[in-house]
This record gives C-alpha cells, sequence and structure tokens, in this order.
C-alpha cells in the first residue's frame, strides 16, 4: 500500500492505522464539495489498497461537520456550456463517468467502508453514503438529491440509490429534490445506525471497526464480493462462484486459524492488528 502522497493531499488527507484507513473530504468552507481532484484522489485511495489485506476497513468522513455537499457546480459547469466538436471527447460526460467509476471502486473494494454521515449529506455525498458498507449518521443530518432542483440529473448516483433503497424510493428521492433527515435515513434502509453526538459516535464507530476486526479479512473480500453478484448474475453462476471461494478459504491460512481460534475459546491473530 503506498498512501503516502495523499497524507498531506489538502481536500482528502489519509492515514492509516491499526488497520484502518481514515480518509477526510476537507473543503468545509463549501460544506466539503468535491472538486475532480477529489474525486480523482478517492480513487486512488481505494485502488491503493485494493489488494491489500492489511487494511480491514475504510472509514469516509466528512471536515467540519458535513460529510459532502455533493460536486463543486461552479467547477462542473465551467467550461461545458459549449458542445464538444465532432470528434472530441465530451469532457462534462468525462467527469461525470469518473465519479461514477469511483463511486463503483469504493463500493465494490475488498475492505469493508464506513461513511460517517452527518450535515450536508447531498448529491455525490448521498452517493457515497450509498455505496459504503456501513453507514452511521447523526440525527439532524440532511440528506438529499438536488440535482433535478438545479437543472440536472443525478446521473450516476442514481444507480446506486437505486440499488441501495430500491426503485420505488429512489424514484421519489430523485424526483422530488426533497431533504430528509437522519432517522428517514434509517428508515429507508440508507442507513444502519444513528447517532446524537461524537461521544456517541465514537463508541459506535469502535465497535463496528472491532466486529470487522473479528472476521478474517480474506474472507471478508470473498463474502462482499458473493454478496454483490445477487442480482447482478444469474444465481447459478452467484453459487457456482460462491462455492469455489468456499472450497478457496477452507484450503487458504484464514480457515485453520479461524477454526483453530473457535475451538480454543481465543481470539484469531487476525483480531487485532499492531
Amino acid at each position: 500500500m503506498d498512501l503516502a502522497d495523499l497524507r498531506q493531499h489538502p481536500h482528502f488527507p489519509t492515514r492509516f492505522e491499526r488497520g484502518v484507513v481514515y480518509a477526510t473530504l476537507k473543503r468545509p468552507e463549501v460544506r466539503n464539495a468535491m472538486t475532480r481532484d477529489m474525486v480523482a484522489a478517492i480513487g486512488t485511495v481505494f485502488d491503493a489498497v485494493h489488494d491489500d489485506r492489511e487494511v480491514r476497513a475504510i472509514v469516509l468522513r466528512g471536515a467540519g461537520g458535513h460529510f459532502c455537499a455533493g460536486g463543486d457546480l461552479k467547477e462542473m459547469i465551467a467550461g461545458g456550456l459549449q458542445a464538444p466538436a465532432p470528434g472530441e471527447a465530451d469532457l462534462v460526460a468525462a467527469h461525470s463517468r469518473a465519479f461514477g467509476e469511483v463511486m463503483h471502486k469504493a463500493g465494490r473494494a475488498p475492505q469493508v467502508v464506513i461513511a460517517i454521515c452527518e450535515g450536508a449529506v447531498l448529491g455525490g455525498g448521498f452517493g457515497l453514503a450509498c455505496v459504503s458498507d456501513v453507514a452511521l449518521a447523526k440525527a439532524d443530518a440532511k440528506f438529499g438529491l438536488p440535482e433535478t432542483a438545479r437543472g440536472l440529473p443525478p446521473a450516476q448516483i442514481a444507480p446506486f440509490v437505486a440499488e441501495r433503497i430500491g426503485i420505488t424510493a429512489a424514484r421519489r428521492q430523485c424526483l422530488t429534490g426533497a431533504q430528509f433527515d437522519g432517522a428517514e435515513a434509517l428508515r429507508l434502509g440508507l442507513v444502519h445506525e444513528g447517532f446524537v453526538d461524537e461521544d456517541e459516535l465514537q463508541a459506535k464507530l469502535a465497535a463496528v471497526l472491532q466486529q470487522v476486526m473479528n472476521c478474517g479479512p480474506e474472507a471478508n473480500a470473498m463474502t462482499k464480493a458473493i454478496i454483490l453478484n445477487v442480482g447482478r448474475k444469474d444465481m447459478a453462476e452467484v453459487l457456482d462462484d460462491a462455492a469455489q471461494k468456499f472450497a478457496t478459504a477452507v484450503r487458504g491460512s484464514e480457515a485453520p486459524e479461524g477454526v483453530a481460534a473457535f475451538v480454543q475459546k481465543r481470539k484469531p491473530k487476525w483480531a487485532d492488528p499492531a
């Protein structure tokens, strides 16, 4: 893993501690609205850790009490009003698609992705919450998809919203631009737990991370891949692939250690990363 270039990134700093990458969206003056450079940095993090099983979880949080207010609209629109000349690439479409690719990478990361949703969780920030494995939301967080109210479709976000909360709920949220709080996000299944203050957040985050650490990192990666194939592949194909993954796990290094730890009533070696 090489995240050295991102440790001091002005708008997306990261740190690695005891098996966890902590990554912070950091433009608090604009509620952490994402620039193209930030989107590229997010993608770099997921590329860098993809094959590194020392990284067990990735925690995404925003600075200044907000998760993310979406994309930087000023940057998004600048230079995009004129259609490309024949034969030229459409840079607006390319930049839009780049964000979709980053969300796809985040959603399929072998590690457990945890989103801390507070303050503004809008547009692209909403999308990042939708591709997380575990999402914790502050009670007064504001979720929403305001793109259509700006005359834009949530083009790269809507498919992940539909996967997360279902077509019916996604249609309502995408087509009204309405905002809702953390309690409604919990009811919709967008997030998994709520919190009211920093102390409760840290307690719940610590509990989730300990649960993650109790699981074999390769077993988690395999399990996530199996789950994500559901609905994308024929069920027989999903089950065939899952059987092969199970066989690989049985013959791997984690299963013998995990079973031995269970029999000996101790924690497996991976449960407490140095």
